[in-house]
């Protein structure tokens, strides 16, 4: 994995661990890659992006389990 990869995973399990306050997976990275449109350092789409700061924490952990999902497929 690379370092972006592995550590928006470490975030992803800590996320699934519980607790309130869901963290942004942004890395300010901020580039959105043609092939995948997911961002290269948040694995989020542009939906996903624009939509976090009105999301629940229901819903910004459904997106973190997304983003495990998209960064194990891309290590």
């Amino acid at each position: 994995m690379t370092g972006a990869t592995e550590l928006i995973a470490a975030h992803a399990a800590l996320v699934r661990a519980g607790g309130q306050n869901v963290p942004s997976p942004c890395l300010s990275v901020c580039r959105m890659s043609p092939a995948s449109e997911l961002c290269e350092g948040c694995f989020r789409t542009l939906d996903e992006i624009a939509a976090w700061s009105r999301m629940g924490d229901d819903d910004k952990r459904a997106v973190w389990a997304l983003i495990a999902q998209r960064a194990e497929a891309a290590a």
